[in-house]
């Protein structure tokens, strides 16, 4: 039973790693939002796989949070964003997609580099899936850099605190609810704030691409 739940959680990391990385080849942010709305899923189900193995009832609840907030609500206002700005599409990164398919995969070896120590000395049945989780967190975070459209980094943004969350679920099988409703709300209030920030670039500039805030300087 120990080795198909560390398949299980091996198997929703690397789920929740492929999702981030489709954001880096595709230019649709229709797309990104759908793929943030399966990562989501995901990760709710490996929350709820995580609290059935640990036998923590708790982690229950973080799961229809987690599924509730990312996996519905937030991807509902993201799609209202794309359709109120009609059709957007990530033109010209600032690194291309070639590249950035081959930078996500150096930096998922960074990630098991980085994780080794850690998962040599644990005995958690999860230890093999937080590799995957700490890539999740670097890829995350080089969507956000390599992206110019406001929209793409605030999704790259939701994957990072995903990635978080992933780690939390499988290196300490989940932490306590009111800090994981804290950690929602937090995400939620620092969303909400960038949506209000992108509607002002699309009124001020007639565009979301980041670049345009250059022009503030004249």
């Amino acid at each position: 039973m120990t080795d198909l739940f560390s398949q299980f959680a091996v198997l929703g990391s690397s789920l929740s790693l492929l999702f981030a990385v489709f954001l880096l080849w595709r230019r649709s942010v229709g797309a990104y939002v759908t793929a943030f709305a399966w990562q989501s899923a995901v990760l709710a189900a490996v929350t709820a796989m995580v609290a059935h193995f640990g036998r923590d009832p708790q982690l229950y609840a973080v799961a229809a949070v987690f599924y509730l907030l990312k996996g519905v609500a937030v991807p509902a206002l993201l799609r209202n964003m794309d359709r109120r700005f009609g059709p957007v599409r990530e033109g010209e990164p600032y690194v291309n997609a070639a590249a950035s398919v081959l930078v996500a995969g150096i930096l998922v070896l960074v990630a098991h580099a980085v994780m080794r120590p850690i998962v040599a000395v644990s005995d958690l049945p999860t230890r093999a899936a937080l590799p995957l989780a700490m890539g999740l967190v670097f890829v995350s975070l080089f969507v956000i850099v390599s992206r110019k459209k406001a929209v793409t980094q605030i999704i790259g943004f939701l994957m990072l605190e995903n990635g978080i969350t992933l780690l939390a679920v499988l290196g300490a099988y989940g932490v306590p609810l009111i800090v994981e409703l804290g950690v929602f709300l937090d995400a939620l209030m620092g969303f909400l704030v960038m949506q209000v920030f992108v509607y002002h670039i699309h009124e001020t500039f007639e565009s979301i691409d980041v670049d345009e805030l250059s022009g503030l300087k004249h």
